[in-house]
């Protein structure tokens, strides 16, 4: 596992530009992560509503990726970068090797989710801009509703 801690540290000291890219970022990675659990679950022969949750949440990522970094360009004229680890993509990948492995996945999964929706709504009570508040509650939110997917699936499952 990575310094959640160091990363919140980190990310309590960007601005609004560097938010937006780190924002940016996470979501590519946590689009290709979500691609490969649904690769692998399709691979292991695990339940299709499970495999069309995650390929959902690897649309949802790639397309906020898409258009923040299409919003991101027409501010600031530049393409994002950030060289800040994503919260959202803890490794779990490798533990999914056997099918009876989903449950533990799907926890590690949701844990991961949890940890940043409530870093970003930690971040959102201490910055002072109104803009990057608004950024890391909207962060959050996102974080939740990807929770809320994977809980349903690891309930479905008889988690």
């Amino acid at each position: 596992m990575f310094d959640v801690d160091g990363i919140i540290e980190r990310l309590q000291k960007l601005n609004y530009r560097e938010a937006l890219a780190y924002w940016i970022k996470s979501e590519e990675e946590e689009a290709e992560f979500y691609r490969e659990l649904a690769e692998r679950s399709r691979a292991l022969n695990l339940p299709e509503s499970l495999i069309q949750t995650f390929e959902r949440l690897s649309r949802d990522s790639k397309r906020h990726a898409r258009e923040l970094a299409r919003e991101f360009r027409e501010s600031f004229g530049v393409e994002p970068s950030s060289d800040i680890p994503p919260l959202e993509v803890l490794p779990v990948l490798n533990k999914l090797e056997r099918a009876d492995q989903v449950g533990e996945v799907l926890e590690a999964a949701m844990e991961s989710e949890l940890v940043a929706m409530n870093a970003y709504r930690t971040l959102a009570e201490k910055v002072g801009d109104e803009r990057l508040r608004e950024l890391y509650l909207k962060l959050s939110e996102v974080e939740k509703s990807h929770y809320e997917a994977l809980k349903r699936e690891y309930e479905m499952l008889g988690g």
